[in-house]
Formats: C-alpha cells, sequence, structure tokens
C-alpha cells in the first residue's frame, strides 16, 4: 500500500526536497503540494493524502489555525506539523485543532520517514524537543480540578514518559517490559481517558491534572 503523502510548505526549497525524499521511498508518493493553506484549501479532495506535513508558520492562514480545516476536510489522514521549535503558543493551538504529531523541520530523512509511517499506522510521533516544550506549555496552565480517572500507577508512569518524549521502545526499556505490554497499556489509557491519541491523552491528563 502506498501511503500518500500532502506538503503544506510556504519554503519552496524545503518543500521540494521533502517531496524528493518522499518520492524516493518505494511505499510512499507524493502528488500534492503547496505554498499556503489557502492554496491547499482550494485544490480538489483527490488523491485523498494518508498523511499531511502541514508547517505551522505559513504566509496568510496559519497552518495551526488550518489543520482544523484539514482534520475536517481528511478525517482519515494524519496531520503532522512541520516546526522550527520556537513557536509554542502555535504547537499548542495546533494540539487543541487536531495535530496528531510534531516534528523538527531539521529532522534527518530517516527518521522523517520513520514518523511518517508511524503516524499512518495511528501513532502520534513528536520530536523530542517538541515534546518537552508541549508540555511545559501545558504545565503553564492552570490545571482543571483533579478529575477520577482510573489510571493504574503504571499506565500514569507510561504516559509521563510518552509526554516527555519517549518512543513506545524507549518506554518499555523505562519500565522494563514489552512492546507489546506497552501498547496494552496505552490502549486502556485511551479507553480510560477517551482519547484517540497519544497528544489527546497527555493534553488531558495535564488539564485533569494527573500530569503535573
Amino acid at each position: 500500500m502506498t501511503i500518500d503523502v500532502a506538503i503544506i510548505e510556504d519554503d519552496a526549497v524545503l518543500r521540494e526536497g521533502l517531496a524528493q525524499i518522499l518520492d524516493a521511498e518505494p511505499e510512499m508518493s507524493c502528488r500534492l503540494c503547496y505554498g499556503s493553506m489557502e492554496e491547499a484549501l482550494a485544490a480538489p479532495t483527490t488523491p485523498v493524502p494518508a498523511v499531511i506535513l502541514l508547517d505551522i508558520h505559513l504566509p496568510g492562514m496559519l497552518g495551526s489555525e488550518g489543520v482544523g480545516l484539514m482534520c475536517k476536510r481528511f478525517p482519515a489522514a494524519a496531520v503532522l506539523m512541520l516546526t522550527v521549535y520556537d513557536e509554542e503558543d502555535k504547537v499548542f493551538e495546533s494540539i487543541c485543532n487536531g495535530a496528531r504529531g510534531y516534528l523538527l523541520k531539521r529532522t534527518p530523512a530517516t527518521r522523517l520517514i520513520e514518523h511518517i509511517r508511524a503516524a499512518h499506522a495511528g501513532g502520534a510521533p513528536m520530536s523530542p524537543e517538541v515534546a518537552h516544550k508541549v508540555l511545559r506549555v501545558f504545565r503553564e496552565l492552570q490545571p482543571a480540578p483533579r478529575e477520577s480517572h482510573a489510571l493504574t500507577p503504571q499506565e500514569v508512569r507510561l504516559l509521563a514518559l510518552l509526554a516527555d518524549g519517549h518512543s513506545y521502545q524507549t518506554a518499555a526499556a523505562q519500565l522494563d517490559i514489552t512492546i507489546n505490554t506497552i501498547r496494552n497499556y496505552v490502549r486502556s489509557v485511551y479507553d480510560k481517558l477517551h482519547v484517540h491519541s497519544k497528544s489527546e491523552a497527555v493534553a488531558k491528563a495535564l488539564k485533569q491534572g494527573i500530569l503535573r
């Protein structure tokens, strides 16, 4: 199965470079490249992208504002924000608007491909530097009153590791459990918090005071 990836990035050199990297992958295709949200929204809805790489700071409508429109237009697509790491307010806004992951623009090509595959498989990839920044922004917010969540201590520890940017593999090593057990814990956390992604789980846990 080919993973169709769309790119919305105003830097033409970066946009073309990313497209070349994706097209060089046997299981990926990049047929949709846009320089602005307005251009992307005016384009036909086919082919339907499976993953969308969206620059947070675009001319005209910001990517952090347009992510919600892209999620509505392509509900099955995973939107990954591209950031230069100095726009934490926009990263936070993107989380609230439905972005699934957040990657630095300087992410190496091999890691970028891994993150796209992870997002297509239902994961929520996030560069560690961005994860730490997101976590700090949430912690600066006034937390809502603590609610009953029924998470076990091990599930809370896992959620804290994921919030700090750990992958399933490194979290498994930290907790000395298998990757399959990690996946079971993640499903349990999602069910108990009534969320569908890692970013949603972290956001809700911070708002409810589960993570501090």
